[in-house]
């Protein structure tokens, strides 16, 4: 009842009069059955809008962060997530992956619609990640359709950390069913699942535009995070008293060198014209060095 409510009174016309998303292949819903939705994840605001243009409900399995927050924010954001309906799912795999596949399950065993991320996290960058095999292990136990689900802008109506999101048009571009009962009792094979998942993410890449990278998202993450920590560790040691940064001692180093080349420079000059004049006559410049001439060598 809460969800109709939010949707059709509270959130539902606030949002639509605001961002005005737009729909390509509506056609592609099915108006009864169970179905799952695939779709690629660019913002927190994926969950929102997505059911939003879709008459009928949509399940979302949602990291369970989400329901145990604290504070203010914690509390509200649980509140928020509990009473639209989805559901709390442990990722953090082995067991937890089996209570969260159980619990999609019973969803569409009623006949709904459920929302997946195949990704398993939010891009990082725009773009899309390998797709993780538990939507074809779903849509195989629970033999039911994927409809491919393409989020258009909503990274740019609100980036990560964003609370507040900017006002502007967002889309949501919905494929056509991809039916893969030809695999009906494969489900434990998981090369099967893999070709299935990889087929997935073909044709969200296809509906997206995004630009593919055949790593998952929450490995990337790992390594900006690892970046971010080398950098900011590198910051600290240069901020120590009588440290200087690389760039800063590098810089030193070739002031240090250059004075060093001018001064040895300016000495041979000297004994060099003291030279001439030991001989009681006129220095003589010549343009060349002969090979009486002593040579002048700079500092390295």
């Amino acid at each position: 009842m809460f969800y109709w409510f939010l949707k059709t009174i509270v959130i539902g016309p606030i949002i639509k009069l605001l961002f005005r998303p737009w729909v390509e292949g509506e056609e592609n819903i099915p108006e009864e059955g169970a179905a799952i939705f695939a779709s690629n994840h660019l913002s927190f605001s994926d969950s929102i809008f997505l059911p939003l243009v879709v008459s009928r409900r949509v399940t979302f399995l949602a990291k369970s962060d989400y329901f145990t927050g604290r504070g203010i924010k914690g509390r509200l954001t649980a509140a928020f997530f509990k009473g639209v309906g989805q559901l709390p799912v442990d990722r953090s795999g082995g067991k937890a992956s089996n209570a969260a596949l159980n619990s999609g399950l019973k969803v569409l065993r009623r006949g709904e619609l459920l929302g997946i991320y195949p990704e398993g996290t939010r891009s990082p960058d725009g773009r899309l990640y390998r797709g993780r095999t538990g939507v074809a292990r779903m849509a195989l136990e629970g033999k039911v359709p994927v409809i491919p689900v393409a989020m258009i802008g909503t990274d740019k109506a609100q980036p990560t950390g964003k609370v507040i999101p900017r006002i502007m048009r967002v889309g949501v571009r919905v494929g056509k069913p991809l039916d893969f009962s030809r695999y009906e009792g494969m489900e434990d094979d998981r090369f099967v699942l893999r070709s299935i998942t990889d087929e997935i993410m073909y044709e969200l890449m296809l509906l997206s535009g995004q630009e593919y990278v055949d790593m998952y998202a929450t490995s990337m993450k790992d390594r900006l995070v690892q970046a971010a920590r080398a950098k900011a560790r590198e910051l600290q040691e240069a901020a120590k008293p009588g440290t200087a940064a690389p760039e800063l001692e590098a810089a030193l180093d070739a002031a240090e060198g250059k004075v060093r080349a001018e001064e040895s420079s300016a000495a041979a000059d000297v004994a060099y014209a003291d030279a001439g004049s030991d001989a009681g006559g006129d220095v003589v410049h010549h343009d060349d060095h002969d090979e009486g001439d002593t040579p002048v060598v700079a500092a390295s």
